[in-house]
């Protein structure tokens, strides 16, 4: 039996509400605009930390050399450096949004950026490479303006305090809840080059070696990138890549026929999943009443069985609190968990397929089938 036979119960009331739920990132408080990459100077403040970030994106500048983007598909990625002030009092987990012009006292503000060329942009990774090997990318979900993806980047990579510059790869999101349909044709168009990013990052770097997580459609292009590599016999770019989809708003029986074809990968690719994740509810509604992948029940014995059979590790991480109403940004709450679970020598091992839980305090991932097993190393 296919995963996506279990199917839920539907109802016009219930689609309506979840489709008004699905204005995610800024909810009813107005959505951060271009006003909100405005540079800003920082005079008498003390931030809580600067974050530099890059952005890949495939959606269309405004002028040329502006950091400004729209929703149309570029032809040829656009490149950017950023630099990203977290104010002082910083909520772990949350974006303290600008209102109106960014202050850096209070609200999350870019104090310095440039626009880059591909052989800029080249040159300064390869200048951050000298000084850590690792590098994540971060690919946004649905409905997101390009501001959004990147302060949640910036967010989750202060929180988590790890060295080296992350990557933003941005697609051309329409953010706008009607949106979703040529949001996924967006998507689909800017798996190329997800793929030609990867193949330059993965240059004299090994196993493991790059972070690559996907939220909600996010983890749809990330899917059909790495499917595309295999195809293309690019298993050394696969080898290098690790992979976290978080709350992967994807068929399950579509991310079926995708590992298929991608493989075991080493670690295990992971999925992060929340059964009680509304917007994946509205997405599942939407598709015919189809189960998401990022709302899978790791309690069910079948999909245990199916995580052992594809070599995939599948954490519940509905133990973790949202910023949202909709349950579907928990994964940002991982970063703020990094340093404790890495301190004294601890670190998660994501070396384990099957399906697992993530506690509360982010002390254990335990198996809900086999309680006395943790994948934590001392």
């Amino acid at each position: 039996m296919a995963i996506s036979d279990r199917r839920r119960g539907s109802g016009w009331g219930i689609l309506v509400a979840c489709a008004v739920a699905l204005s995610l990132p800024a909810g009813c408080a107005g959505r951060p605009g271009p006003q909100s990459l405005e540079t800003v100077a920082i005079k008498d403040v003390q931030p809580e930390k600067q974050v530099q970030v890059y952005a890949v994106t495939t959606r269309n500048r405004t002028k040329p050399g502006v950091n400004q983007f729209d929703t149309g598909r570029a032809v040829s990625p656009n490149y950017a450096r950023f630099t990203v002030s977290i104010p002082p009092g910083h909520a772990p987990a949350k974006i303290e949004w600008p209102k109106g012009k960014p202050d850096p006292a209070k609200s999350f503000a870019v104090t310095a950026q440039s626009a880059l060329s591909e052989a800029e942009f080249d040159k300064d990774m390869l200048a951050s490479a000298r000084k850590t090997r690792k590098v994540g990318v971060f690919v946004h979900g649905y409905n997101y303006n390009f501001v959004e993806s990147l302060f949640r980047l910036a967010q989750m990579s202060g929180d988590a305090n790890i060295e080296g510059a992350p990557i933003l790869f941005s697609w051309p999101s329409q953010a706008s809840v009607a949106g979703y349909l040529a949001d996924k044709e967006s998507a689909t168009y800017s798996r190329d080059y997800l793929a030609k990013l990867l193949i330059e990052l993965a240059k004299d770097r090994g196993p493991g070696d790059i972070t690559l997580l996907g939220h909600s459609m996010g983890g749809w292009l990330v899917m059909e990138t790495l499917r595309q590599l295999k195809l293309e016999g690019r298993e050394d770019v696969l080898s290098r890549i690790e992979v976290l989809l978080a709350a992967p708003d994807i068929d399950a029986d579509v991310f079926r026929t995708q590992i298929s074809v991608v493989g075991k990968m080493s670690p295990p690719l992971t999925l992060l999943v929340s059964k009680d994740d509304r917007a994946l509810k509205a997405s599942s509604l939407l598709a015919a009443d189809s189960v998401r992948v990022g709302a899978l029940d790791i309690t069910d014995p079948l999909v245990n069985e199916i995580a052992l059979k594809e070599g995939v590790q599948i954490v519940d991480i509905s133990e973790l609190s949202a910023s949202d109403a909709f349950k579907h940004d928990r994964f940002a709450s991982l970063a703020t968990l990094y340093p404790a679970v890495t301190a004294n020598g601890r670190r998660a091992t994501l070396g384990q397929a099957g399906a697992f839980v993530f506690d509360l305090a982010g002390s254990t991932i335990s198996s809900p089938f086999r309680l006395a097993s943790t994948i934590l190393a001392q």
